[in-house]
């Protein structure tokens, strides 16, 4: 699996980033599995960069529409601008109060910040109106986008468990797309490309999981507990196995 977090070496600006920074600093914060970037501009006016190489899949139009739509009930970065040329893509949002779950301060607290991601996801899943909803994200219809991407399936993926509880979900709940404040409330999600309606344990399974990525093993009934559910390992085991798949 290919590194996901903070770069640690120095990474190429692309073109489209320099020139949205007209000259502010440049400062790269994230790189996901697939080589894309996200970076902060400094100064008056700044934000933050979301930037990925042609060919990899990422489709800015559509977060854009997942980010406004969600933006009308809970708390997600604010579009500014998106665009593309025959090096990548790019989007272009507002700074999001608060700070990332895995910066070293919150590693340091995990008792604290994994609380804030079940709280967090609950809230969102509160939040976000299923009825509303024009996006969705059931197992039938990601099973199928995989299998136009060429993707193995495997046979016991076909039958999804019965859904537990319908609601809106992020798509991609890991520790690095929710933001907590100064006082360990989380404040905010970032990152919400997937969005869509689904059984609340798509989220779930991501979220637990990554709680044991990012802070240690044994993190997973205290995230639940924050959300407020008992375990489910079926239901987590299925989805972790279709998120590997798409």
């Amino acid at each position: 699996m290919r590194y996901s977090g903070p770069p640690l070496e120095p990474v190429p600006v692309p073109v489209s980033v320099e020139a949205l920074a007209q000259g502010r600093p440049l400062v790269p914060v994230w790189q996901n599995e697939a080589g894309g970037l996200t970076f902060r501009i400094g100064g008056a006016g700044g934000g933050y960069v979301k930037w990925a190489a042609s060919g990899s899949g990422w489709d800015p139009a559509a977060e854009v529409e997942r980010l406004r739509w969600a933006g009308r009930f809970t708390a997600v970065p604010r579009v500014r601008g998106q665009g593309a040329d025959e090096e990548g893509a790019w989007l272009l949002t507002d700074e999001l109060a608060g700070t990332s779950a895995v910066t070293a301060r919150w590693r340091a607290e995990p008792a604290v910040a994994v609380r804030a991601l079940g709280a967090g996801l609950r809230a969102l899943h509160e939040r976000l109106p299923v009825a509303e909803c024009p996006f969705s994200r059931g197992a039938g219809e990601r099973l199928e986008r995989a299998r136009r991407r060429g993707a193995r399936v495997p046979a016991g993926l076909s039958q999804a468990p019965p859904v537990d509880r319908l609601v809106v979900c992020h798509g991609d709940p890991c520790a690095p797309n929710t933001l907590l404040d100064e006082s360990g409330c989380w404040s905010g999600h970032v990152d919400m490309g997937d969005l869509g309606v689904a059984d609340r344990w798509a989220d779930l399974a991501v979220a637990t999981w990554s709680a044991g990525v990012n802070y240690g093993p044994g993190w997973e009934d205290a995230l639940l507990d924050a959300y407020g559910v008992r375990p489910d390992p079926e239901r987590t085991d299925y989805y972790r196995r279709l998120n590997a798949v798409g």
